[in-house]
């Protein structure tokens, strides 16, 4: 799922979709595979198929078909050579379908809440107790736990616990990170801090998987054990 979530932003950098809307597509892609094998649609059908609903639900605005298979085309060929062999081969009508298909295994549960607007009111929250010469921290802090919330997509975090809560404990890391100590300020909030914490410890275990884990060399291999789709979605 961590590939695929990059192949994901991959293709959502280019045709400049906001951040939330790779988020919500990312969203989309787990809750389908939690309830369906990866060989029910192949994940590099999906994986666009899940960017092209969230950019209309999140009103991005109108994609145009033809730039957009162009660039999963370009993504897939440029950046992900070393996983497939073959180049992308489907088509807008192959996405079109897949949607259908999509919208059909989510009963049309299509409203997705992330960690980014309660991360900024607590940051704002934040900055109130500030000085007004640490008020730059308050940027620094939003900055790197904006980050770590996209990080936090290549995992399940965002299936299993609320926004607000996976947004404090980005922001927590966040103070790890740049070596900031606000304990106080966060203790005093009525959250369940072990919960918190849970969500920090899975954040770090991530970036201890990422020191040692080769996506080049790995992940081939993992791909080919994926069993291949008897069929196109109905």
């Amino acid at each position: 799922m961590i590939f695929f979530a990059n192949v994901m932003q991959a293709i959502g950098e280019p045709l400049k979709m906001k951040q939330q809307v790779i988020a919500t597509a990312t969203i989309y892609f787990k809750r389908f595979y939690i309830r369906n094998s990866l060989s029910s649609v192949d994940p590099l059908l999906m994986a666009p198929t899940c960017l092209f609903l969230a950019s209309k639900v999140d009103e991005f605005g109108v994609q145009s078909n033809n730039r957009f298979i162009e660039v999963c085309r370009n993504v897939v060929k440029t950046k992900f050579g070393y996983a497939f062999q073959q180049e992308f081969q489907y088509r807008m009508p192959n996405i079109f379908e897949c949607e259908f298909y999509l919208l059909e295994m989510m009963d049309c549960c299509l409203i997705v809440f992330h960690p980014y607007r309660p991360l900024v009111q607590f940051c704002q929250e934040l900055g109130t107790s500030l000085d007004k010469k640490d008020q730059h921290q308050q940027d620094l802090i939003l900055q790197t736990a904006w980050k770590t919330i996209n990080d936090t997509l290549r995992t399940d975090i965002c299936l299993l616990y609320p926004p607000y809560l996976v947004a404090l404990a980005c922001m927590q890391v966040a103070c790890i990170i740049l070596g900031k100590d606000f304990k106080q300020w966060f203790a005093e909030l009525s959250v369940d801090i072990d919960k918190c914490v849970e969500v920090v410890k899975l954040i770090l275990n991530l970036y201890d998987m990422w020191k040692t884990f080769d996506e080049k060399k790995e992940i081939p291999a993992l791909l080919a054990k994926i069993p291949k789709p008897k069929s196109s979605p109905r």
